[in-house]
């Protein structure tokens, strides 16, 4: 399950604002999370665990917890927990305070901030040292205390958002058998909570009163995955996003990822028109939400006829698959997402090749920011209004994103009729 990402421009700039509004997702006040019906225990402890407003750790109470287990470093984590530190280093929740974000931030208001904050910042030291840094009206009136790290807000969603509440750690429970070991975490508290899809709803769930566009949820990955068979299962998001616990959250810009979500079948057959088609069958077998599960990235499918030597001669088909809508998120362009279990056939027909060796190949390239690379390009296009730090970010960010491109997967079948099935299913 993916990533959530609030962006909004800033009113002073009103012309650009058309293209700037990352977020009308900030046009209404966020709310703790999504709705959860269950109050059962798990739901309590969310309730208690993700208010609105984090509270600020505070020192370190000596009699409880060491000072590095409380550190809000998470290289001070990594002492001991070293496989964790490297994969988050890897991972996207380490890079939620990008040039992405950090752009916009400097055209926003604090209240505007703070709602993006919520799911890329969460901490209140970390929402303090950017109050500071933009200079902000309610920023505070001190330096930040010995304890806050100088670079906190540019690292993202470090450890201590999840797993630290008042200096006191939080988290799934030790793999490690009671009794081996040093305990260094003294009162620490396991929950359940930490392996419940729940959890991810915090920032990938808007609720039913969020922002929508043609009448659908700019985040509904949770209640996607709620509808589908994975959640019957007994999938969580941590099951695929996390397994053996693992900090990469791997999932639309990793090829891998792609690969395991999608079920593919090449053929070619003869058309009814005496030429061949060429049909390749995509089904979303393995992502447990929709794929993609919201507005940012796109899948290009295309097929086309290569000859021996693998010189592309003829596009047949391209398909693009996810939600395309405008910049300013108010109008829906094209909704060709598929929900779990759904298949899309993309085809083209073509005249038989006269020489042999001649293949149809398709392929599947992803683009996970197309959506933010829409924005930042006409953004762009109105940089005479904005001052040279902001331009320098937006150019950071366009790049970045581009980079983030990717083939997920290629595969080819002769370029003649075969019978339905001769194509083995790749």
């Amino acid at each position: 399950m993916k990533r959530r990402r609030p962006y909004v421009a800033a009113a002073a700039l009103a012309g650009l604002l058309a293209v700037i509004v990352l977020a009308v997702w900030l046009a209404w006040p966020r709310p703790v999370a999504a709705p959860l019906p269950e109050q059962d225990e798990i739901a309590r402890f969310l309730a208690r665990h993700w208010p609105q407003n984090l509270a600020p750790q505070g020192l370190a109470p000596v009699d409880s917890i060491t000072e590095l287990a409380s550190s809000l470093k998470p290289s001070d984590c990594g002492v001991c927990h070293a496989d964790q530190l490297a994969d988050w280093s890897q991972a996207l929740h380490s890079h939620t305070m990008g040039p992405g974000i950090q752009w916009q931030l400097r055209l926003m208001t604090q209240e505007e901030g703070n709602r993006c904050l919520f799911c890329h910042a969460p901490l209140a030291e970390q929402k303090a040292l950017v109050a500071l840094a933009r200079g902000w009206p309610a920023a505070p009136a001190e330096p930040p205390p010995a304890y806050v790290p100088s670079d906190l807000a540019d690292a993202g969603l470090v450890c201590a958002n999840c797993h630290l509440r008042g200096r006191e750690l939080f988290g799934p429970g030790s793999m490690v058998p009671e009794g081996n070991g040093v305990k260094l975490h003294g009162n620490s508290t396991a929950s359940a909570a930490f392996e419940d899809s729940r959890f991810c709803a915090r920032c990938h769930q808007f609720p039913q009163d969020g922002p929508r566009t043609n009448g659908k949820l700019h985040e509904d990955t949770y209640e996607q995955w709620r509808a589908g068979a994975s959640a019957t299962r007994g999938e969580t998001c941590q099951s695929c996003h996390m397994p053996g616990r693992r900090h990469q959250w791997q999932g639309i810009h990793s090829p891998e990822m792609v690969r395991k979500a999608l079920t593919t079948d090449l053929r070619v057959t003869a058309g009814d028109d005496g030429r061949l088609l060429a049909r390749l069958r995509v089904t979303n077998s393995g992502a447990g939400h929709h794929f993609p599960t919201y507005m940012v990235p796109k899948a290009v499918v295309s097929l086309t006829l290569v000859d021996e030597r693998g010189v592309a001669r003829k596009r047949l088909a391209e398909y693009v698959i996810g939600w395309n809508i405008e910049t300013g998120l108010t109008g829906e362009i094209a909704d060709t997402r598929l929900a779990e279990g759904e298949s899309v056939v993309v085809s083209g027909g073509f005249d038989a090749p006269r020489r042999t060796g001649w293949k149809v190949e398709a392929r599947i390239d992803v683009i996970p920011g197309e959506h933010y690379e829409r924005i930042y390009t006409a953004s762009l296009q109105q940089r005479d209004r904005l001052d040279a730090g902001t331009v320098t970010l937006l150019e950071e960010a366009l790049r970045s994103t581009r980079a983030g491109r990717f083939e997920a997967l290629r595969l080819q079948a002769p370029a003649s009729a075969v019978e339905p099935g001769a194509v083995p299913k790749p």
